[in-house]
């Protein structure tokens, strides 16, 4: 993996922990998600000006994007209503990378070096652990851990469809613009079915939110986006998920969510496999 790819992964892994942090802390969480996804509209828009139109092998694919990544938003969303970010975080980010290495390399016929095939495992143990870390107090409620799961099953599947479908579309911002509008439309049609009034707040109360939020989510998924066409999906996954790291600094520091020798254990393994993963070569 090239200094290039692996710094703009590790960017957008810091600004993607950052939104996530963001929706965690806000007290209505349907807002700060909604704001999120409707943030994303602009952005998409200056975008598309700027890029070809995505070949037509690849729409089919954008539509079952935009499938996966409600799903995830909208389990995203409940799951941060019930559970801490250093608990749904890890579990959601930790089960996406062992799931996407696994159908890469069992069913896409994707070759991966040793050394890559272990990285990645030691990142997923490392992010996995962190959920297991917060012990009792963290695990009580079953139902944000089978949240948790469900979130990355779908980060898993739409990190599989959009790396394929960035490749044939010959453009992966553009790809990603037209998935993103398309799922910001759908999803303010979900919003405003299931939390009536949300959106005529979000010029006032998510404005902050739709700036900050929005700009960042739609730059870190852009920038994973094209690194699914340089290297395998499975790295970029894998790489992208060390956002834990940062989402658990950001946890302890500004949430005020606890800190332990486990933790910091955790954390150390989930960096020991970034290292890994860039000494690997494609």
């Amino acid at each position: 993996m090239t200094s290039t790819v692996f710094f703009a992964v590790l960017f957008a892994a810091l600004l993607h922990a950052t939104w996530n942090a963001l929706v965690r802390s806000g007290a209505d969480k349907a807002l700060s998600m909604a704001a999120v996804m409707v943030g994303h509209v602009p952005f998409a828009l200056v975008a598309l000006c700027f890029v070809p139109t995505p070949a037509p092998e690849s729409w089919s694919l954008i539509v079952f994007s935009v499938v996966l990544h409600l799903g995830y938003q909208i389990f995203l969303m409940n799951a941060y209503r019930i559970g801490d970010l250093t608990q749904v975080y890890p579990i959601a980010r930790g089960t996406a990378p062992l799931l996407v290495a696994g159908v890469s390399t069992v069913f896409l016929g994707v070759e991966l070096a040793s050394l890559e095939i272990l990285a990645i495992l030691t990142i997923g143990t490392g992010l996995l652990s962190l959920a297991l870390a917060k012990g009792v107090d963290g695990l009580r409620d079953k139902t944000v851990g089978l949240m948790a799961f469900a979130t990355g099953c779908f980060i898993a599947g739409y990190s599989l469809v959009d790396g394929t479908g960035a490749r044939l579309a010959g453009t992966s911002l553009g790809f990603y613009a037209w998935s993103s509008l398309i799922n910001a439309a759908i999803f303010a049609v979900f919003i405003r079915w299931r939390h009536p009034g949300t959106l005529r707040r979000l010029p006032t109360q998510g404005r902050m939110m739709l700036l900050v939020g929005g700009g960042g989510s739609f730059v870190a998924y852009a920038i994973v986006t094209w690194a699914f066409t340089q290297v395998p999906i499975a790295l970029v996954t894998a790489l992208r998920e060390t956002s834990i790291v940062f989402a658990l600094v950001i946890g302890t520091v500004f949430l005020k969510e606890r800190m332990d020798i486990a933790k910091a254990f955790s954390i150390f393994v989930t960096l020991l496999g970034a290292v890994m993963l860039r000494l690997a070569r494609v």
